[in-house]
């Protein structure tokens, strides 16, 4: 639904009472200004400024070299273009591991910068000092468990996190940790459905999955991907909504055409 008419902002507060009532968190990314204003019209619950942009912006193979200057780049355009949904940002590879000083600075710079509204950030217990750190200054945290894309050099690939016993507990383990922290919310990325379910089931905070089954509190998507502009990236949780790579390609090249054959503009396009 849009909410047109009276404007109400979407806060970490609205998310924990959409899970109470069993009502689920919309959420896409966004990187910039024309993309967060439709998003924000049709009525997305959450907009992730989300360190893909290292990927769909910027053509790297992997999230780590994008930089805390690029994201809040970034995330300036989403919050010009966004007046209902809750903005969060990604702090990129590098700007918050191993120093809860450093985090806290780049959390901080985000919401001065920016003016977002929470920052989400990767790992389990290795990072609950800098989320306390980053917290206790009143910036809203939101965890990433699961596949987590800035460690893909330890993984080595990007297949199913915790199908097995020992990893499935420690993500139980990290995911309470992180709610103890202080956490709002976390994002679960592709793990089993049934350890999605349990996750979202103990832990009081919303649960948002990405390839993480239906029984989450919420889903996100990349908007890249959920609109069919990459092709080369097919995940099993991936539903594109639209194929505006070949609809936009086509247009394109209809231009060209039309250019081409002195079609365009005809009288009527002139002053």
């Amino acid at each position: 639904m849009s909410t047109h008419g009276e404007i109400k902002r979407v806060t970490t507060n609205t998310l924990q009472s959409m899970k109470q009532r069993g009502e689920k968190i919309s959420m896409l990314t966004a990187y910039d200004f024309s993309m967060a204003r439709i998003f924000d019209d049709a009525g997305i619950d959450v907009l992730l400024v989300g360190d893909s942009a290292s990927n769909v912006m910027a053509g790297h193979e992997t999230t780590l070299p994008i930089t805390l200057d690029h994201m809040i780049y970034h995330a300036q355009s989403v919050v010009r273009g966004a007046s209902r949904s809750l903005i969060i940002v990604d702090l990129p590879f590098g700007s918050y591991q191993g120093n809860s000083k450093e985090a806290l600075n780049s959390a901080i710079r985000i919401m001065k910068e920016a003016g977002a509204h929470a920052i989400k950030l990767e790992g389990g217990e290795e990072v609950v000092e800098s989320i306390k750190r980053i917290i206790s200054a009143g910036v809203p945290v939101m965890g990433h468990l699961g596949l987590t894309p800035q460690s893909i050099y330890k993984f080595g690939t990007y297949t199913v996190r915790a199908k097995e016993e020992a990893e499935a507990e420690q993500l139980i383990q990290n995911a309470h940790a992180l709610e103890e922290a202080g956490c709002f919310a976390i994002v679960l990325e592709k793990i089993p459905a049934t350890l999605g379910k349990r996750v979202a089931e103990e832990l009081k905070i919303p649960v948002i999955g990405i390839g993480a089954g239906k029984h989450v509190d919420g889903q996100v998507l990349v908007m890249h991907d959920m609109l069919g502009i990459t092709k080369d990236f097919s995940p099993r949780f991936l539903r594109r909504y639209l194929n505006l790579y070949d609809d936009i390609k086509t247009a394109t090249s209809k231009y060209i055409g039309d250019i081409k054959s002195k079609d365009f503009p005809n009288d009527q396009e002139q002053y």
